[in-house]
């Protein structure tokens, strides 16, 4: 096994000469196929399109859309001309958009009509005043410089903006020496993906990721399940996000498999595309596997087809890990790392035993190093002991973008990139997850792990999720607080929950709160923002009339 030098360009290509006429892209619930020849056929006509609009080498292209048919095409396309493609979180508001727009020089923008409860249209209308009085390609923004055009993903027609058929009409006129050209200025090592962290703590940076590093990390997450050209993987985690557009999209494309899209998550959706395709993989986060097991419909769906996966994106309960791997037929995996490490830097093995994939998250990726660092003293940890998870290896980002004090600040002198996360190793060589460093609860000088309390409130009866983070106390500076989702139909009192608990976790671990909430604050890729829920105790508290002490 060894690291790949292909361009995503290079990839595609690469399965439309060997295999142009197995399916690549499929979307069951409106039954679009393409194979890999087709769609190579489609990208090159949008990367022609791009070159006609002025993207060229280096160029930032943003996309704003759920899993749209269009999504890949776009990224395969600036990926061949050596553009970056900015992925743009879905659930965005106005404010959000406009700082990543300005922060990322954005050149392009493409977008859908919107999701959930917000017009795209009408945000970046509102973004460019100006844009309504402007000819496509000759828009001039004051407060967006450089931002020259605006892409409507779809036939509809919106002043100032290109659509896709337009877009493939006007490469209809770029010679394919043109594209030749461009194509072959292109080298591995340049960025080609743009993500902006979650946000889950403070502003946003754009993480820079290559070629090398996307391909070789889905390269290598599908090496660890035994992908091969056979496999069917059901993708609904979004593409704006490193598990969608890398540990999904990168695998199928350095596996020559096929990727069957779900444009939206939704569990009738997964579970009937799973069902009709015979899908043999499927990803998620622990919220969406929660989902599809609990819908009403779960049983009508034939899913012995499915044989591995990855439950990722947030800490995966023990019990959930089980359950799915009895009731949808997989031995499910859990790949641990950021977007700042492309996203892997550790994986279970599809063959390691069931503890070993339901209690750590296994151990490093090949051609990388990680480390267990004490955070005080900067030295690694020994086996069993607790500190940063750290990573050194090909797949470290580029940096972020613009900002070489903040790369600064993660990437240390000796190139370990600090995750910010706590961890173990144990005497296999795998490691566990224990929490954030900023997660952690300090109460009146104990620490406390919110990981170790979430994992034995799963087992109390009629708990669909919990979380538990830090509620503020003029006493001890904080204590625990749980924030519990039932399951339907289940009504349960703050004394069950604490009562379960006594004699069996150390009183200081024991929850001083208790609240049941109908959903946690999420970011557009699926995790829990963690440092809302202590906005949110206060919040409940003082609707109870309770005072915290």
């Amino acid at each position: 096994m060894e690291l790949q030098n292909r361009t995503l360009g290079q990839w595609l290509e690469h399965w439309a000469e060997t295999t142009p006429d197995k399916e690549y892209i499929v979307y069951s619930d409106r039954d679009l196929r393409f194979t890999w020849s087709e769609f190579n056929k489609r990208v090159d006509n949008m990367a022609k399109g791009l070159l006609s609009i002025g993207v060229k080498h280096g160029t930032h292209v943003g996309i704003w859309a759920t899993n749209v048919p269009d999504w890949l095409t776009f990224l395969f396309a600036g990926a061949k001309i050596g553009a970056v493609l900015v992925t743009v979180n879905t659930n965005y508001k106005q404010s959000e958009l406009e700082f990543l727009v300005e922060n990322a020089d954005i050149h392009t923008l493409c977008i859908t009509d919107g999701v959930f409860d917000g017009s795209y249209v009408d945000m970046v209308y509102t973004m460019l005043p100006e844009l309504r009085e402007s000819q496509r390609g000759y828009l001039k923004s004051k407060k967006f410089p450089v931002l020259k055009n605006i892409v409507y993903i779809g036939q509809e027609k919106y002043r100032g903006m290109y659509n896709t058929p337009e877009l493939l009409l006007l490469g209809d006129n770029v010679s394919n020496e043109t594209l030749a050209e461009a194509k072959a200025k292109v080298n591995c090592h340049d960025v080609v993906n743009m993500q902006y962290t979650s946000g889950t703590t403070g502003f946003p940076k754009g993480v820079m990721l290559t070629h090398h590093n996307i391909t070789n990390n889905g390269f290598l997450t599908g090496e660890h399940m035994k992908f091969t050209a056979d496999d069917k993987l059901c993708c609904c985690v979004p593409l704006f996000h490193c598990f969608g557009v890398v540990l999904a999209s990168m695998n199928v494309l350095t596996h020559g498999c096929t990727q069957v899209m779900v444009e939206k998550f939704d569990p009738l959706v997964v579970l009937a595309s799973i069902h009709k395709e015979r899908c043999t993989a499927l990803y998620g986060v622990p919220t969406m596997f929660i989902a599809e097991l609990n819908h009403p419909m779960f049983k009508m769906f034939d899913l012995t087809s499915l044989r591995t996966g990855i439950m990722a994106g947030s800490l995966c309960p023990v019990e959930l890990m089980k359950q799915v791997d009895e009731k949808m037929f997989m031995r499910v995996t859990s790949v641990y790392g950021l977007t700042e490490t492309s996203p892997g830097m550790t994986h279970s093995r599809i063959d390691d035993p069931a503890e070993i994939r339901y209690n750590t998250v296994g151990r490093d990726f090949e051609f990388t190093e990680v480390r267990v660092i004490d955070p005080e003293t900067g030295e690694e940890c020994p086996v069993g002991v607790q500190g940063e998870m750290c990573n050194r290896g090909y797949n470290n980002m580029k940096g972020y973008y613009n900002n070489p004090a903040a790369t600064a600040e993660i990437i240390d002198k000796d190139g370990f990139l600090h995750s910010g996360d706590l961890g173990v190793k144990d005497e296999n060589g795998n490691y566990r997850i224990t929490g954030r460093i900023k997660d952690m609860i300090i109460r009146g000088g104990e620490n406390i792990y919110p990981r170790e309390i979430e994992e034995f409130l799963y087992h109390l009866e009629g708990v669909k999720d919990v979380q538990v983070a830090a509620v503020p106390s003029k006493k001890y500076g904080e204590e625990a607080g749980a924030f519990i989702i039932l399951h339907e139909g289940v009504s349960m009192t703050e004394d069950v929950v604490k009562d379960f608990c006594r004699g069996k976790i150390a009183r200081h671990k024991i929850p001083k709160y208790v609240f049941f909430i109908d959903t946690f604050p999420m970011t557009g890729s699926g995790k829990i923002q963690k440092f809302k829920l202590k906005d949110l105790s206060l919040q409940l508290l003082k609707e109870q009339g309770i005072e915290p002490i």
